[in-house]
């Protein structure tokens, strides 16, 4: 069969070598099981296979001798039904992949014999074996070369009402079927494969909202590439602020953990991580009073606030009731080592008060650099954070009093982050990060594994 060019198609590729110089924010790894199911139940599964093999138009088959040395004429030759398909694939290291699709078919028509006339029955089995490779990648899209189909027929049983089938009709059908079955079965997949790639490429090729704030766009970055194991992508994620710029991300080479007997593994880069929580973290600036209603430790805090006001200072507030903002600095930094994942970020804390003229006092300027624990789980197809303070070191920033010593506030101010800002901050992560529906294949049940810079989801 004539190589059919097709562009566009991801999933049935592999180049001669891996990708060369392709920095990414994310990588995945496909096992065969994996990619066959997902192509059985692409094919097989939803009907596409036996809906196209439907539209075959037979042609007649003709013979000059046939029963009592009359020609032998079959027309209206059609599929009635086709069932027990199988699907099976192997992957071939630097070229690509082979796939085998077995069927069995049964057909029906018209025999006439001399003067007979009666319907004919033939059943087969057939195997549509095909090689797809790949050739290059550019501007985002995969070009391949779908070749190498051929078919081979199994034992063919025909049926004939009357019941009289001589052996010269049998191998005249057999003959004609083996000649003209692979010049309509192979177009078939061909044209299969293009609506599945299709198919399966929107899934690597998708923008995903993160909360409110903005967008991730997943798409690939260079062509898929096998090995004898497994199929292989790097893709990369675009991180947008909502009507704003992107937030941009380092990309760096690094090894995908074995599939060992897993269906697919996903890493997910420490930068490309650290970038969404840009997006996803992003808390406006509040104002709260410091009142017991709003914090359990702030009347502590604000006796020891007092209690810091330098000696003989006129302009400190002596029963004003004190005011804190809180306001997020700097994008937040993901930090991920073995079995650890970690999130830096800072704050400013303003004590303030407000004058009846207006005025605002400011008492303390504070910069608190927190350290927070993060806990990752899988669920609804995204990542899911939940934070839990870890460390906090408070720098004096300025005051309007004068006040140079903070260091018995920590106290009570890391009660202030723990009941008012980790609950702020944990809310906004309540959605969690979007990850790709890589070839529908659910995450669900999925393990993570924390690396040095890397954090790895395995189905």
């Amino acid at each position: 069969m004539k190589p059919l060019k097709l562009f566009g198609m991801v999933v049935f590729c592999g180049l001669l070598s891996p990708t060369q110089g392709v920095l990414s924010g994310l990588s995945c790894a496909i096992s065969p099981r994996a990619m066959q199911q997902v192509l059985s139940d692409a094919i097989i599964q939803t009907g596409l296979l036996e809906k196209h093999l439907q539209g075959m138009a037979l042609p007649n088959i003709m013979s000059d001798r046939g029963l009592l040395s009359s020609s032998t004429i079959i027309t209206g030759l059609h599929l009635e039904r086709s069932w027990l398909p199988t699907l099976s694939i192997a992957l071939l290291p630097g070229i690509g992949m082979q796939l085998v699709v077995t069927v069995h078919l049964d057909l029906s028509g018209n025999c006439l014999m001399g003067i007979l006339s009666e319907v004919i029955a033939i059943s087969l089995d057939v195997t549509i074996t095909s090689n797809i490779k790949s050739t290059s990648f550019e501007l985002g899209t995969v070009h391949v070369t779908v070749d190498d189909c051929f078919c081979i027929l199994g034992a063919v049983k025909i049926k004939l009402i009357s019941g009289l089938l001589s052996l010269s009709v049998h191998d005249m059908v057999f003959s004609h079927l083996t000649a003209t079955l692979p010049g309509l079965l192979c177009p078939v997949m061909d044209a299969v494969s293009e609506i599945v790639n299709v198919q399966l490429l929107s899934t690597l090729n998708v923008v995903m909202p993160v909360g409110l704030k903005g967008m991730v766009h997943y798409h690939l970055v260079g062509p898929p590439f096998t090995s004898g194991s497994s199929l292989m992508m790097d893709l990369d994620g675009t991180v947008q602020q909502m009507g704003g710029s992107i937030i941009p991300h380092d990309s760096y080479a690094s090894t995908l953990p074995p599939l060992l007997d897993g269906l697919l593994v996903i890493i997910l880069r420490q930068s490309f991580l650290s970038s969404l929580l840009a997006l996803l973290l992003h808390i406006q600036p509040y104002t709260f009073p410091c009142s017991s209603e709003a914090f359990s430790g702030a009347n502590q805090l604000r006796d020891s606030i007092t209690d810091l006001y330098p000696t003989g200072c006129t302009s400190c507030p002596a029963a004003s009731p004190l005011s804190i903002r809180v306001e997020c600095v700097g994008n937040p930094i993901l930090l991920l080592e073995p079995n650890k994942a970690t999130v830096e970020l800072s704050v400013l804390l303003q004590v303030f008060v407000k004058r009846p003229d207006g005025s605002v006092i400011i008492l303390l300027l504070l910069k608190a650099d927190l350290s927070l624990n993060v806990r990752l789980s899988i669920s609804r197809g995204s990542l899911m954070l939940a934070f839990s303070l870890s460390r906090v070191s408070l720098f004096l920033e300025s005051s309007d009093i004068g006040i140079s010593e903070i260091s018995n506030l920590k106290p009570h101010l890391t009660k202030l982050l723990v009941e008012i800002y980790l609950p702020r901050l944990n809310a906004v992560a309540a959605d969690g990060i979007p990850l790709p529906d890589v070839f529908g294949i659910t995450l669900m049940g999925a393990e993570l594994q924390i690396l040095l810079g890397l954090l790895a989801i395995s189905v």
